[in-house]
C-alpha cells in the first residue's frame, strides 16, 4: 500500500447485542468517508452465519465474508466467518482455522493487534455491544501505533451488552466513547485532508519546538506537573510534541493555544495528554540477540559465588506493561534451574502509570504478542488461554511492581543489574545526564547496566565500563561520583510575566531588595535547618548547619541521621521516627552536642511536616534550635563532680526500668509474630479458596457467554426466515388475488385450511370458516367423490382429475393434487375447480 493510497481501516469488534449496535454503526457512516470495515464476532464454529445478509440491509457498501488472502479495499465490507482466527498481513486478510472443538474467546484482541501492526497510524479499533473483555488489549495496541480509538456508550441503540465497551474504556486507551451512530463521523473528522497534511508535517522526523510557543509549552508542562505529579520538561521535544499534536488532532482543538484553554478547563483532558506521553512500544524478547548477549554474558555471572541465603536484585524502571520485566524473569529463572542450591531472585518493576501496572500484575497477554518468544518457553512459563496466555505463578512471584518516577522519586539500592531499555530516547540530554549518575548509584559495585539499541553512555565512561558494545551492556566502574538524587522541591526559576499589552511571555524572576534582605536576615538570624524526606534523605541545607553535622565514614550517604555529630544521632533518628509515623511536630529539649572547637551547646531538635501540594512526597523540616551560649568542657567538670553519684543512680534505674520494659516488648513482639504467621496462613488458604471459586465463576460467565451469543444468532437467523415467510406469504396472497382460478386448500381430514375468492363464491365460504368441513357446505355440486379422491391422492402423492355435473346444467373439471413439500409427509389436498362451457 503506497503513502497515495493509503486508506483506514476500521476493525469492529461485537459479540452479543452487536447488530442493533451495528445497525446504527452504518447508519452514520459517512458516504464520504473513504474507508474499509472488518467485522468482528464471536461465533459458534460449529454454526453457519446470516451475518454478512444481515449486515447487507444495513449498509450500501459491498459486505462479503473474509476470506483467506483477500485484499481489504476501501468501500468494503468484511465479515469474519466461523470457525477460524482472523488477522491481517500487508493489507491483506489472514483466515488461520480453529482447532476441532476449539472456541476461540478473544477474536476482537487477535484481530485489533494484528491490524495495528500492520496499519500503523491507519488503524482505526472500534468496540461496541459485547460480553466479556474481548478487545481491550486491541485498543491499546492501536493506541500504541498511534490509531484511533473508539467504545460504544449508553444511547437508544444499546450497548445491550457493555461489558466489551466498558472493559475498553476503563484501560484509558479509548479517544472515544460515543454513540455507534456518532462513529462514523469522529472517523471521518480524524482522517480529513487536513488531518493528513497534519500527520505529514508532525509524524515523521523531528519537531521544532517553536512550532509551539515558548509561553505555550512552559504552561503545558507546569499543568502536568501540577495536576499529575510528573514533569516532562525533561522529555525529548520531538516525541513530546508528536504526541501533544495528536491530542490537538483528538480534541478537535484549533491549535496550541486553544488546546492549552483546554487543558486549562478540562482535567480529564489533562489525563488524556498524561497517558499518551506515556504510550510507549514494548514486547517479549524485543532485540532477541541482545537478550541472547545477556544471558549469556551477564546473567550466569550474576549468580557466581552465592547462595540460597543471597539475592540477585534487579530493576526494570518503565516497565510498561511487563513484557520486558518477564523476558528477564525467564531468563534469570531458566539459569536458576540449572543450579543446585541457587539464590533468591527480586525483580523490581516500576512506571509512573498505574494502568500498565495493572496489565502487568495480571501478565495476560494475547499469543500475538509472543510471536518472539519460543514454542518451549511458552510451553514452559505460560498457562494457555486457547488464544491467549497467563504467565506463569513462579515468574510473577518474582517480580513486584509499584509505581515510580526515576526522575522524581529515590532510586532502589544495592541493584546487581538496571536494565533500563528505549526509556532515555525519550528524555533530553539534560534529563539524560541526571538519569544515568542516578542508575549507577543504584548498582552494586561491578553490577550491569543494559539499554536500548538506540542509546548510549558516551557522556559517562568514566561511570561505566563497556561489556558489550553492540547490544547496549555496560558494567558500574568502582568510581565516586556524586548523584544528583531525585528531590521534591522544585526550583522553578521559570516563571509566567504578564506584559503590558495583555499578553504574557517567560522569563526568570529576578530578586528585589525585600527578597535580599530576607535572605540575608534568614541566612545570618534563622537557626540552621535540614529538609527530609520521608526516608530521612536531606534534600536541603540552611546556613551553619555544619556545626551540627559531619562527613560519615565510608559510602557516600545523604541520610541526615547518619551525618549527625556524635550525641545527637541516636536522638535526631528517633524524633525523626516519631514525627514520621503521627506526622506531626515532635520536639526534643535540652539535648546536648559536642561543637567542632570543643565546646558544648545545649539545644532544641524539632521535627515539623511540611505542606506540600496534594499527592507530593511528604517532606519535614529539621531546626536546631540552640537554647544557651556553649559551654567549656573544663567548667562543667568543676560543677558536676558533685553530682555524678547521683546521676549514675538514676541512671542505673533507668536502665533496670527499660532492660524490663525490653523485655516484655520482645515477649509481646514473640507473641505478635505467632499470630501473623497464623493469620496470614489463614489468608492464605483464604486466598487459594477464593481464587478456585473466581476460576470456577469466570468458566460458567464464558459458558452463559457462549449460550447468549449463539441465541442472539439464532435469534437474528429466525428474524431473517419470518421475513422471508412474510415475504413469501404476501407474494402468495397477491398471486392468488391477480388469478380467477377457485382454490381450496385442506387438511387430511379434509377440512378448510385456507381459499380463494372465486372458491368463496362457489361454496359461500367466510373468512371465519378455516377448519370446518368443506362438505358442510353447500355447493352446486355432489361432493360425495371428496373423501375416496382425496384419500387416494394423499396416499400415492399423485394428482387426479375429474369431471362433475354442477346444477343448472353447468359442468366443473375439479383437479386434486396432495399437499406436501419434497422429502416431507403430505400435509392435506388442494381442489381447484374450473367451469367449463355449457
Amino acid at each position: 500500500m503506497t503513502t497515495q493510497d493509503r486508506f483506514p481501516i476500521i476493525g469492529i469488534g461485537a459479540s452479543a447485542g452487536g447488530i442493533e449496535a451495528m445497525r446504527a454503526f452504518f447508519r452514520g457512516f459517512p458516504a464520504t468517508l473513504n474507508a474499509a470495515v472488518v467485522v468482528v464476532t464471536h461465533l459458534n464454529s460449529e454454526r453457519d452465519s446470516l451475518l454478512p445478509e444481515i449486515l447487507a440491509r444495513f449498509t450500501t457498501l459491498a459486505v462479503e465474508t473474509a476470506a483467506d488472502g483477500v485484499p481489504v479495499r476501501p468501500g468494503h465490507v468484511y465479515v469474519m466467518p466461523p470457525g477460524v482466527v482472523l488477522g491481517i498481513r500487508d493489507a491483506r486478510l489472514t483466515a488461520t482455522p480453529l482447532a476441532s472443538g476449539t472456541r476461540e474467546i478473544k477474536p476482537v484482541d487477535i484481530f485489533l493487534t494484528d491490524l495495528a501492526r500492520d496499519q500503523g497510524d491507519r488503524a482505526v479499533g472500534v468496540i461496541l455491544s459485547g460480553g466479556d473483555g474481548d478487545g481491550a488489549i486491541g485498543v491499546k495496541a492501536i493506541r500504541e501505533h498511534g490509531g484511533l480509538t473508539l467504545a460504544q456508550v449508553a444511547d437508544d441503540d444499546g450497548p445491550e451488552t457493555p461489558d466489551m465497551p466498558l472493559s475498553a474504556l476503563r484501560t484509558g486507551y479509548v479517544d472515544f466513547g460515543v454513540g455507534a451512530e456518532e462513529m462514523g463521523a469522529r472517523i471521518a473528522a480524524n482522517h480529513a485532508d487536513d488531518r493528513e497534511r497534519a500527520s505529514a508535517a508532525h509524524g515523521d522526523g523531528d519537531l521544532d519546538a517553536n512550532e509551539v510557543p515558548e509561553d505555550v509549552l512552559s504552561e503545558i508542562y507546569a499543568i502536568l506537573r501540577r495536576q499529575v505529579g510528573h514533569d516532562f520538561s525533561g522529555y525529548k521535544p520531538s516525541t513530546f510534541l508528536r504526541r501533544l499534536y495528536r491530542r490537538i488532532g483528538v480534541s478537535e482543538a484549533t491549535g496550541p493555544r486553544a488546546y492549552l484553554d483546554l487543558l486549562r478547563s478540562d482535567s480529564a483532558e489533562v489525563a488524556a495528554l498524561f497517558r499518551d506521553l506515556l504510550i510507549g512500544v514494548t514486547k517479549f524478547f524485543r532485540d532477541g540477540p541482545a537478550f541472547e548477549a545477556l544471558a549469556s554474558l551477564v546473567i550466569p555471572r550474576l549468580f557466581e559465588g552465592r547462595g540460597p541465603g543471597d539475592t540477585v536484585r534487579v530493576w526494570v524502571p518503565a516497565c510498561s506493561t511487563g513484557e520486558e520485566v518477564y523476558s528477564l524473569a525467564m531468563l534469570l529463572a531458566e539459569h536458576a534451574d540449572t543450579l543446585a542450591a541457587p539464590p533468591r531472585i527480586q525483580i523490581f518493576a516500576t512506571d509512573i502509570d498505574e494502568r500498565s501496572l495493572t496489565v502487568a500484575r495480571l501478565g495476560r497477554y494475547p499469543r500475538a504478542y509472543l510471536d518472539a518468544v519460543s514454542p518451549e518457553r511458552i510451553a514452559r512459563h505460560f498457562v494457555p488461554e486457547t488464544e491467549s496466555v497467563v504467565v506463569s505463578k513462579r515468574l510473577r512471584d518474582l517480580c513486584t511492581f509499584s509505581p515510580h518516577s526515576i526522575v522524581r522519586d529515590p532510586p532502589f539500592s544495592r541493584l546487581d543489574l538496571v536494565s533500563c531499555r528505549n526509556l532515555l530516547i525519550y528524555l533530553s540530554l539534560s534529563a539524560q545526564e541526571r538519569v544515568l549518575p542516578i542508575l549507577h548509584y543504584a548498582l552494586c559495585p561491578s553490577g550491569y547496566l543494559f539499554i536500548g539499541m538506540a542509546e548510549n553512555v558516551t557522556r559517562f565512561e568514566d561511570l561505566f565500563a563497556t561489556v558489550e558494545k553492540k547490544h547496549r551492556i555496560f558494567q558500574a566502574r568502582d568510581a565516586v561520583r556524586t548523584a544528583r538524587l531525585p528531590s521534591m522541591i522544585e526550583n522553578d526559576v521559570i516563571g509566567i510575566i504578564s506584559t503590558g499589552d495583555g499578553r504574557r511571555r517567560t522569563g526568570t524572576r529576578h530578586p528585589t531588595l525585600r527578597h535580599v534582605a530576607e535572605a540575608e536576615i534568614l541566612a545570618t538570624f534563622s537557626p540552621p535547618h535540614a529538609v527530609v524526606t520521608r526516608t530521612g534523605e536531606a534534600v536541603h541545607y540552611s546556613a551553619r548547619i555544619g556545626e551540627y553535622l559531619e562527613i560519615a565514614p565510608g559510602q557516600p550517604t545523604q541520610e541526615l541521621a547518619a551525618m549527625a555529630r556524635r550525641g545527637l544521632r541516636l536522638e535526631l533518628r528517633t524524633v525523626l521516627r516519631e514525627a514520621m509515623e503521627g506526622n506531626r511536630t515532635t520536639v526534643r529539649d535540652d539535648l546536648e552536642v559536642g561543637l567542632p572547637d570543643g565546646r558544648i551547646r545545649k539545644l532544641s531538635l524539632i521535627v515539623k511536616p511540611l505542606a506540600m501540594a496534594a499527592g507530593a512526597e511528604p517532606l519535614f523540616l529539621v531546626v536546631f534550635d540552640a537554647t544557651a551560649v556553649p559551654e567549656d568542657p573544663a567548667h562543667r567538670r568543676g560543677q558536676g563532680d558533685g553530682k555524678r553519684a547521683d546521676e549514675f543512680e538514676r541512671l542505673e534505674r533507668e536502665l533496670t526500668v527499660t532492660r524490663e520494659r525490653m523485655q516484655g516488648i520482645v515477649e509481646e513482639y514473640e507473641t505478635s509474630l505467632e499470630e501473623l504467621k497464623s493469620s496470614n496462613e489463614e489468608l492464605h488458604s483464604v486466598n487459594e479458596e477464593a481464587q478456585s471459586a473466581n476460576e470456577e465463576l469466570e468458566a460458567s460467565k464464558e459458558e452463559i457467554q457462549s449460550v447468549n451469543e449463539e441465541l442472539q444468532t439464532v435469534n437474528a437467523e429466525l428474524n431473517t426466515k419470518i421475513e422471508l415467510m412474510d415475504r413469501m406469504s404476501d407474494d402468495q396472497e397477491a398471486l392468488f388475488e391477480s388469478t380467477d382460478i377457485a382454490s381450496v386448500f385442506l387438511d387430511r381430514d379434509l377440512r378448510i385450511r385456507t381459499f380463494t375468492r372465486a372458491a368463496a363464491e362457489i361454496f359461500g365460504l367466510q373468512p371465519n370458516d378455516s377448519g370446518r368441513l368443506l362438505s358442510n357446505f353447500s355447493a352446486p355440486f355432489s361432493l360425495a367423490w371428496l373423501p375416496e379422491d382425496a384419500g387416494v391422492a394423499m396416499s400415492e402423492r399423485r394428482t387426479a382429475e375429474r369431471t362433475i355435473e354442477g346444477t343448472g346444467g353447468t359442468n366443473y373439471r375439479v383437479r386434486l393434487t396432495a399437499s406436501a413439500r419434497k422429502g416431507s409427509a403430505v400435509s392435506g389436498v388442494v381442489l381447484n375447480f374450473t367451469k367449463l362451457a355449457k
